[in-house]
C-alpha cells in the first residue's frame, strides 16, 4: 500500500500524523441525545446519514472525505485524538455522536498490533484459504479479522484483495484469491461478510487491475472493455454484490479500458471504473477510498467518483473545500461523498455498537487459523502412497531447511502481522520491519515429533548441502521444507526458488528415495525436481497454526482437501509475459520512475487455466487440482437448462473418509468467440465416508455462462449448445453433457 519513497519514511519515523494542516472545525455545543434523530435504529442507514448531514458544518463534512496523514509523514504533528496509530484515521464529529474511523491493514490478520501491545492472529494466506474452496472457511477467516479488529479498537478493515493472478510472480498474490473470477469473487466476498458480521466495516481492493507490483504507481493497464468485465471486474462484481462492503479501495495504477476510454486515467479518478461500473452498473452504495497516496487530483477525482482521499488531505483538504465553495464541485457531490461514509457507519453498526477494547484470545485465533490451514494445504504429488506417514512404521525422519525447527514463513508488506515474541528467526523488540522476512513461532519439527514419538527426528538447516545429505541418507524419510518469500512492493523475477533450494532438493532426493517436499510460498513456484521426489505438499503461508496442520496432513490425521486456486506453470516460458513488465526498465533506471504500459489484451479474459487451455499448454499442476488420501469417481451428469443446474454423483471409492471439491465447468458456444477454453461455473465441497456416494446439484452462476455485450453494456447468454463438464479439476472432467439455451 505504500510507495517506496514514502514507505522508507514510514518505516524510519515515529508514529505521528499531521492534524496540524487540517481545517479548523467550526464546532458548536454537543447536541443532547434527545436531539439526535439519526440515533433511531428503526430508520434506514440512508435516512440516518441524511439527518446527520443536515446538522454538519462544511468543515465537518470536509473532515469525512480525507484521512489525517500516515505515520512519519510530518514528524512535528500530533496524533489525532482517538487515532490508534493504524493505517488510517478519519476524525469524527463528537458533538453529533459520530465516532472517528480507525482503519487497520488486515489482509491476513491485524497489522501493527504490537505497537498497541496487542496480539493478532496470523491466518493462512488468502490464496491458501481460497484453495479450500470452502465459503464457510472464508467467512470464518473474515470473522477472525473482524473480531480481533473490534478487540483492538478498530472499526474498519482495509484488507479484501481480489485482483486476479494474471502473473504468478506478483508479490501480492498471497493476499489475493487466485486466478478465477467466480472462485476469487466468492471467497473474498465471504471474507468481507465475515469481517462485517462483527460490526466492523469491510473493504475490497485494489480496484482495478493492480495485477503486479513492479511499477504499480506508474504503469498503465491496457485491456478491452469486454475482457475487463469478464475477468478482473467480474471478480470484483461478484465480491461486491455479495458482501456489500463499506469501502472499495481504488488502486495505484492507470487503466486504458477500450472502447469506452480513449486515454489512460488513474484508477482513483477513472470515471468509467468508479461512476459507470462500480456505482451505476453494480449499484455500490458504499464509499471509494484511494490507496495510500493514490489520489492525483481534486476536481477531476471528486467528479469521477472518488469519495475519500487516503491517507492525507493533499487534494481533498483545502483544495476540495475551495472547489466546493467556488462551485467547481457541487455541494450535492460533497454531500454524496459524506453520505456514503456515514451510511456505511450506520449500516455496519460502528455507531450503534462501537468497538470495546479487550484482550485478544490467541488460542481461539490459533484454533481458527489451524482449521483454515487444514482445508487449505494442497497435496500435489503422492507417489506410491508415500503419504500419510505411519507413526508405527517410521523409525527415522530428517527434517531439512527453511527454519522448520522453529517457524513457518509469512508474507511481507502491509499484510505483515507481528509475530508473538518477535521474529522467530531474528527476534527484536517492536513491530516488524517493512522488508523483513518474518517467521512465526510454529515449529513443524516439534509437531512432527509429536506425531511420531518413537521415531528419531533430526533437523538440518540445509544451508550446508553436504550436512543435509548426510542426515537424509541416514534417515528412513527425508522432509525438505522449501520456501519463497513474497511481499507488497516487489515481484519475483522468476518462478524459480532462490538461495540454491532446487539444488538442495535434488541432492536430498538423490540421497534418499523417500523424499517429501513441503513448500511454503506466496504462489506457484517452479519445481524442476518434481519427478525426483515422492510427495509434494503446498502449504502456502500456513499461519500461526501451520505447523500443526502440516504435521497432521503428513501423518494422515487430516485428509488433504485443498485444491489449487491458481495454476502452477512449469516455468516462466509458459506465461503470457515471460518477463514481468517493467522489471527490466526499473533495473536499467534504478533512480527514475519511467511509466510503461502492460498489455493485458494478450490473454484478455483468458486468465490462468483459460490461457493454458486455449494455448494448448500443459502446466505443472492445473487449476483446481489436489490429491486426497482416498479416491473418487464421478457419474450420472444431467443438466437443467432452465434452472442452470448440473446434477451428478460423487462416490468415495477408497477406504477412508475424505473431502472432494466437485467442480463444474462450461465451454460456451462457438458463436461467442470464447469456445477455446472452459470456465468455472460452480462447485460443491463435500465430505464422504468410505464407500459413500452423494448426488449433488450445482447451481451454475449465470454471469460465468455469459459474455459481456459492450453495445448493450450488459452480460448476455448466447443461444446455442453449452458443453457442461464435471470432475475434480480444470483438466480432469470425466463427465460431459450438453445444455441448450434457446433464442
Amino acid at each position: 500500500m505504500l510507495p517506496g519513497s514514502i514507505r522508507r519514511i514510514f518505516c524510519a519515523a515515529a508514529i505521528c500524523c499531521f492534524v496540524a494542516s487540517l481545517p479548523t472545525f467550526a464546532q458548536t455545543a454537543a447536541l443532547p441525545k434527545a436531539a439526535r434523530p439519526w440515533m433511531n435504529r428503526s430508520l434506514s442507514p440512508d435516512q440516518r446519514a441524511d439527518l446527520v448531514i443536515r446538522q454538519m458544518t462544511l468543515d465537518e463534512k470536509m473532515n469525512f472525505v480525507h484521512g489525517t496523514g500516515w505515520n512519519g509523514l510530518r514528524p512535528d504533528a500530533a496524533i489525532p485524538a482517538g487515532s490508534l496509530g493504524g493505517a488510517g484515521y478519519v476524525v469524527g464529529v463528537p458533538r453529533l455522536g459520530i465516532p472517528g474511523i480507525n482503519m487497520a491493514d488486515s489482509a491476513v490478520g491485524v497489522r501493527l498490533a504490537a505497537t498497541g501491545s496487542h496480539y493478532a492472529t496470523l491466518l493462512p494466506s488468502v490464496l491458501g484459504a481460497a484453495s479450500s474452496w470452502d465459503p464457510n472457511a472464508l467467512f470464518l477467516y473474515g470473522s477472525v479479522i473482524g473480531r480481533e479488529l473490534r478487540e483492538t479498537g478498530y472499526n474498519m478493515s482495509i484488507g479484501g484483495g481480489v485482483d486476479l493472478a494474471r502473473d504468478p510472480r506478483n508479490g501480492r498474490n498471497f493476499e489475493y484469491a487466485g486466478e478465477d473470477p467466480l472462485l476469487a469473487g466468492t471467497m473474498v466476498g465471504k471474507i468481507a461478510e465475515g469481517v462485517q458480521s462483527n460490526h466492523v466495516m469491510g473493504d475490497i481492493k485494489h480496484y482495478a487491475f493492480n495485477d503486479e507490483e513492479t511499477g504499480r504507481t506508474i504503469y498503465n493497464a491496457e485491456i478491452t472493455q469486454r475482457a475487463a468485465r469478464e475477468s478482473d471486474l467480474l471478480a470484483f462484481q461478484i465480491a461486491i454484490t455479495m458482501a456489500h462492503p463499506a469501502g472499495v479501495m481504488c488502486s495505484y495504477n492507470k487503466e486504458t479500458v477500450t472502447p469506452s476510454n480513449t486515454s489512460a486515467d488513474w484508477s482513483c479518478q477513472n470515471d468509467y471504473l468508479l461512476n459507470r461500473v462500480l456505482k451505476k452498473d453494480w449499484g455500490f452504495q458504499g464509499f471509494v477510498l484511494s490507496d495510500w497516496g493514490g489520489t492525483h487530483s481534486t476536481v477531476h477525482a471528486a467528479l469521477s467518483g472518488l469519495d475519500q482521499e487516503q491517507p492525507s488531505d493533499i487534494y481533498f483538504g483545502d483544495p476540495l473545500k475551495k472547489a466546493v465553495e467556488s462551485g467547481q464541485v457541487p455541494m450535492s457531490r460533497l454531500n454524496d461523498m459524506v453520505h456514503r461514509v456515514l451510511r456505511e457507519m450506520f449500516a455496519n453498526g460502528v455507531i450503534d455498537d462501537p468497538p470495546v477494547t479487550e484482550v485478544v484470545n490467541p488460542f481461539r485465533g490459533r484454533d481458527d487459523a489451524e482449521h483454515i490451514a487444514d482445508e487449505s494445504i494442497v497435496l500435489l504429488k503422492n507417489q506410491d502412497n508415500t503419504l500419510p506417514l505411519s507413526p508405527s512404521s517410521v523409525q527415522s525422519i530428517a527434517v531439512i531447511g527453511s527454519h522448520a525447527d522453529i517457524a513457518v514463513l509469512s508474507g511481507g508488506g502491509s499484510a505483515q502481522v507481528d509475530p508473538p515474541g518477535g521474529n522467530a528467526v531474528n527476534p527484536h523488540p517492536g513491530t516488524s520491519n517493512w522488508d523483513e522476512h518474518v517467521w512465526f513461532p510454529s515449529s513443524p519439527l516439534r509437531q512432527i515429533r509429536k506425531q511420531a514419538p518413537n521415531a528419531r527426528v533430526e533437523f538440518s538447516e540445509g544451508t550446508d548441502v553436504a550436512s543435509a545429505v548426510k542426515l537424509a541418507s541416514s534417515s528412513q524419510i527425508a522432509i525438505v521444507f522449501a520456501h519463497q518469500w513474497m511481499s507488497e512492493g516487489m515481484d519475483a523475477a522468476t518462478l524459480a526458488l532462490s538461495d540454491g533450494q532446487d539444488a538442495l532438493v535434488d541432492a536430498v532426493a538423490a540421497a534418499n528415495p523417500h523424499t517429501i517436499v513441503v513448500v511454503e510460498s506466496g504462489g506457484p513456484v517452479a519445481m524442476p525436481w518434481a519427478d525426483k521426489v515422492q510427495a509434494i505438499l503446498e502449504a502456502w503461508y500456513p499461519g500461526i497454526g501451520g505447523a500443526q496442520s502440516i504435521a497432521a496432513i503428513l501423518f494422515g490425521e487430516v485428509d488433504p482437501s485443498g485444491r489449487l486456486a491458481i495454476t502452477f506453470p512449469r516455468d516462466d516460458a509458459q506465461l503470457p509475459r515471460q518477463e514481468v513488465p517493467g522489471m527490466k526498465l526499473a533495473a536499467e533506471h534504478p533512480n527514475k520512475e519511467i511509466p510503461f504500459d502492460v498489455d493485458y489484451n494478450i490473454e484478455g479474459a483468458r486468465v490462468g487455466y483459460k490461457w493454458f487451455e486455449s494455448e494448448h499448454k500443459t502446466p505443472l499442476f492445473p487449476f483446481g487440482f489436489g490429491l486426497s488420501y482416498t479416491t473418487y469417481a464421478f457419474s450420472d451428469l444431467s443438466v437443467d437448462s432452465a434452472a442452470h443446474t448440473a446434477t451428478f454423483t460423487v462416490h468415495n471409492t477408497g477406504t477412508r473418509e475424505g473431502t472432494e471439491v466437485a467442480q463444474v465447468y462450461a465451454v460456451l458456444p462457438a458463436a461467442t468467440g470464447e469456445s477455446s477454453y472452459s470456465r468455472l461455473v460452480g462447485w460443491d465441497r463435500l465430505t464422504l465416508g468410505p464407500g459413500e456416494s452423494k448426488t449433488v446439484t450445482v447451481e451454475m452462476n449465470p454471469l460465468t455462462l455469459s459474455t459481456f455485450d459492450v453495445a448493450k453494456n450488459a452480460f448476455t447468454m448466447a443461444p446455442g449448445d453449452y458443453t457442461i463438464l464435471a470432475g475434480s479439476s480444470s483438466s480432469d472432467t470425466p463427465l460431459q453433457a450438453t445444455m441448450h439455451i434457446g433464442d
